[in-house]
């Protein structure tokens, strides 16, 4: 990302939708352009470590140690946003759900069965709340892992979430979502627990750590992260786990939430209606079919940022993969000038991480498609000359 003026600092409440973004969107700040794509590198981070190779014991899980999962995905060079991870979470669900959302391992020998990597909790350091103005606590949740699959997962029920959200027995969520948050597994290593509760005692603990500083607490994933977030976010909110014990005192609530799926239906849009401690960004490309599924029932939460990447010059012609690509969203932030304008760059982001995962970019740019690899698929020669997959960092 190319330099960040010092107002971000200055302006984080404001950016973080204090005011619901008022006059930050049309046209777009370039504050907020920036702050957007730092939490989208956020939520893409659990793509880029996550291991979606099948032959691998390790499958479902995350490629990379907490200590060096952000010098691994490319976020602390130039980067004054800095961060570290404290804590990774786990999901499981008690209904079947595709492998787009829950991935499985091919080996006997698999690290768990039953459960997936589905995201990490980061505290800003030092430096980072220098450049963010505050202590900033970032939930971010792993998105969908199997694009062509993604038409699956949306055709699930809405089921009540009175017994997580409260008594109100006209609050429905979508069932997929429901069950990955809450579902818990007494056998597994990982998920003893659901990841509700993991997020929930961790979220805990560092307000308390960081309690004399202001603290912000933001959410942040793509599709199915997206859908995760919004629906954790709900959570926080109804039950006060924004609240510092013995103080008495609230951080405010933040979700970016790209390319995100519907979740709930009008009396669970009116837990973010109510309260002013929470506040919802949805980022949604405008060919991208996702931000409008499930289509019945279900009512959109927070502001939305209407983008489209079909009018970036840089890009060869797209489809349904392309158009909901996390990469495709950063790269159509970065050059959105509205409804009106052509698209320019204004921020001076690389192009060449559009084809990190695929083939979006023109071929006039000289960029390889989905170059973004573990150095010959992670297979290690022996001292015997054989080979062997180590993919996992210790």
């Amino acid at each position: 990302m190319d330099g960040v003026s010092d107002s971000i600092a200055e302006r984080w409440k404001e950016l973080s939708g204090e005011k619901n973004w008022e006059k930050l969107l049309e046209p777009l700040d370039i504050d907020l352009r920036r702050y957007i794509i730092h939490y989208g590198e956020m939520s893409q981070a659990g793509y880029d470590c996550f291991n979606s190779e099948q032959a691998s014991k390790y499958a479902g899980d995350c490629r990379f140690s907490m200590k060096n999962l952000f010098s691994s995905v490319g976020l602390t060079v130039a980067n004054p946003f800095l961060y570290q991870p404290t804590k990774y979470f786990y999901a499981t669900s008690r209904i079947d759900l595709p492998a787009s959302f829950l991935f499985r391992s091919l080996s006997r020998e698999a690290w768990n069965k039953e459960s997936n990597w589905i995201g990490y909790i980061a505290v800003a350091t030092d430096e980072g709340k220098a450049a963010l103005g505050r202590r900033d606590i970032v939930i971010a949740w792993r998105g969908t892992v199997r694009y062509m699959e993604i038409g699956t997962g949306f055709d699930y029920p809405m089921v009540p979430a009175d017994a997580l959200l409260g008594a109100d027995k006209n609050l429905f969520v979508h069932e997929g979502w429901l069950s990955m948050y809450t579902s818990a597994d007494p056998l597994s290593q990982y998920n003893k627990t659901s990841v509700r509760d993991q997020i929930i005692e961790e979220l805990k603990r560092l307000l308390d750590a960081y309690k004399d500083e202001e603290i912000s607490l933001t959410l942040t994933g793509h599709s199915l992260g997206a859908a995760l977030s919004t629906l954790c976010a709900a959570d926080i909110i109804v039950h006060g786990f924004n609240i510092i014990e013995n103080q008495s005192k609230k951080c405010p609530v933040t979700v970016f939430a790209f390319a995100c799926p519907r979740v709930g239906n009008a009396d669970f849009k009116y837990i973010f209606d109510r309260s002013e401690d929470v506040h919802v960004l949805r980022i949604s490309n405008a060919p991208d079919a996702v931000p409008n599924l499930p289509p019945l029932g279900f009512a959109e939460i927070g502001q939305e940022l209407k983008i489209d990447s079909r009018k970036s010059f840089y890009l060869r012609g797209g489809n349904l993969m392309t158009w909901h690509d996390l990469e495709v969203y950063l790269h159509a932030v970065a050059g959105t000038q509205g409804e009106r304008d052509l698209f320019r760059l204004d921020i001076n982001r690389d192009i060449a991480l559009v084809n990190k995962w695929m083939a979006g970019l023109k071929d006039e740019y000289l960029v390889p498609a989905a170059w973004w690899c573990q150095n010959h698929k992670s297979m290690v020669q022996q001292e015997d000359g054989s080979w062997k997959l180590e993919d996992q960092q210790v």
